[in-house]
């Protein structure tokens, strides 16, 4: 039997509604949501169960509310007795692995992404930078789009989603042209995101800089699980946590090798906890990329976590 991992997503994931069914449901993620709202002192439950879509949408509030939502979907699929061998987020989902793996205790992670999310969006002024999704060109060719447009200002691999899939980051005017030149390499298509800020780009220092002093004061305990870090696709180490989640504020997600690291080591099942599903079609681009077959799930509601109990129900048996 091959080894299990547990997958979160980033922002982006959001939307109004989610992680209701669970409140409503399990009184394990009733008591994550209430614990959020209590430890930053404000309605988060209320805003991803119903609240404006446009204040969900703000950085500041995005990431504490996927982060709450994935926290409170875990605890779920924990009590059913489903658990992992590796754990692995994208941006944003490396606290939620973090938590996951005990490392990090919910109350703080949910407080130190709040921050996170508000020194972001300060990082950079609205309007003076974006993020762009490569499709259909390789690593290489997306960087030689970006070689040939950074004369013109800051532009830079923000993820690599998939060997299908790569996202740059940067200036306005330098990433539209790092687009145009990669639909001329042959891109089958240059999509700008609809993104508050240039993530995962070194415009992004600053905010690292001020999220070092909000991680220097909480408390860091051993892993229980193996978390695998965007920053270098490789198992954490305890006494990295810290350099790792501020360097990856301004450094391209390995998500790709991530990925491929886990495959290596004999993981065939992973499961995409919290909103959305972008993260189990990567998977399986991955999987198919290095023709390794395996089981992809994502939970985000009642129907498809039932589907995961009767997966693992039978994966027993």
């Amino acid at each position: 039997m091959g080894k299990v991992a547990f997958i979160f997503p980033g922002q982006g994931a959001q939307y109004v509604g989610m992680g209701k069914d669970f409140y409503e449901r399990f009184s394990v993620s009733r008591e994550v949501f209430d614990e959020a709202d209590e430890s930053l002192n404000m309605g988060l439950s209320s805003l991803c169960f119903e609240g404006d879509e446009d204040e969900l949408k703000k950085t500041e509030n995005t990431q504490p509310a996927i982060l709450t939502t994935s926290i409170a979907i875990l605890r779920a699929v924990e009590k059913m007795g489903i658990d992992c061998d590796y754990t692995a987020g994208l941006s944003l989902g490396e606290y939620s692995s973090l938590v996951k793996a005990e490392s990090i205790s919910f109350s703080d992670a949910v407080k130190v992404v709040k921050k996170r999310g508000k020194y972001m969006q300060e990082a950079v002024p609205e309007g003076k930078g974006g993020m762009a999704a490569i499709l259909g060109l390789d690593k290489e060719g997306v960087l030689k789009a970006i070689e040939e447009s950074r004369q013109y200002g800051v532009v830079e691999v923000a993820n690599y989603n998939s060997p299908e899939q790569i996202v740059i980051s940067g200036e306005i005017y330098p990433l539209n042209v790092a687009c145009d030149k990669a639909k001329e390499l042959g891109a089958k298509k240059a999509v700008i995101l609809r993104v508050s800020a240039p993530f995962h780009c070194k415009l992004l220092e600053p905010a690292g800089e001020k999220l070092k002093d909000e991680l220097k004061n909480i408390d860091i305990f051993p892993l229980k699980k193996e978390v695998i870090a965007n920053v270098d696709a490789k198992p954490v180490k305890r006494e990295s946590i810290i350099s790792n989640l501020i360097k990856q504020v301004s450094s391209p997600v390995l998500w790709t090798d991530t990925i491929s690291f886990m495959l290596k080591e004999g993981t065939d099942t992973f499961v995409e906890i919290g909103p959305g599903k972008s993260l189990t079609g990567f998977v399986k681009r991955i999987a198919k990329y290095e023709n390794v077959e395996v089981n992809a799930y994502n939970v985000s509601n009642i129907e498809e976590y039932n589907e995961l109990c009767d997966f693992f129900n039978k994966r027993r048996y």
